[in-house]
This record gives structure tokens, C-alpha cells and sequence, in this order.
């Protein structure tokens, strides 16, 4: 009898835990996501209005290559999934034209 508590105890716990895990990868922990990233974008603090092209290309610039390719990454998947969920659909479009540019050089 034992025996099949245990068992059912190490099972009730991984699914526990396997939930909880799941859960806390869908809570907005991307690049998007992150205030100090994306302030440089934009002129209010609300984070509604982008900057000029040239000032949005120099925030841009001063990414980290990885930061680059994460925030790249995002929005590729949210344009490829396009809803009205998006949050940060101009962003992406000059992420995307930036993008665009870079490969070419």
C-alpha cells in the first residue's frame, strides 16, 4: 500500500510542478516585454509613440547582437501569428525594415 502512495505522490508533484513550470513561461519575459529595452524606442513612457527612424535605428544599433536576434525572433513569430493580441505591431514592422537592411549589408 505503501508502495502506491509513493508512486502517486511522486506523480501528483510532477504534475504539479510541470504546471507551474509551464505557467511561468508564458508570463511576458521576452525581449518585448522588457521596459529598459524597449524605452530607448520610444518618447513617452507609456510606450506608444516610436521615435524618429533615425533615432529608433540608432537605439537599434545600440543593442547587443543577441538582444538583436531575440527581439528579431519575436517578432517574426508575432507577424506570423498576426492578431489583434499583438502588442507591438509598428515596433516589429521597423524591426523587420532594419532587419531587411542588415542582411544586406
Amino acid at each position: 500500500m505503501s508502495y502506491k502512495m509513493i508512486c502517486l505522490g511522486a506523480m501528483a508533484l510532477s504534475m504539479v510542478s510541470g504546471v507551474s513550470l509551464a505557467a511561468g513561461t508564458e508570463t511576458g519575459t521576452s525581449a518585448l516585454d522588457d521596459p529598459a529595452k524597449m524605452e530607448p524606442f520610444y518618447t513617452d513612457s507609456s510606450m506608444t509613440t516610436l521615435r524618429s527612424d533615425d533615432e529608433f535605428t540608432a537605439a537599434w544599433k545600440a543593442l547587443t547582437d543577441e538582444d538583436r536576434m531575440a527581439m528579431t525572433k519575436i517578432c517574426d513569430e508575432e507577424m506570423a501569428n498576426a492578431n489583434a493580441a499583438n502588442t507591438h505591431p509598428e515596433f516589429c514592422s521597423n524591426v523587420k525594415k532594419l532587419g531587411g537592411e542588415s542582411s544586406k549589408n
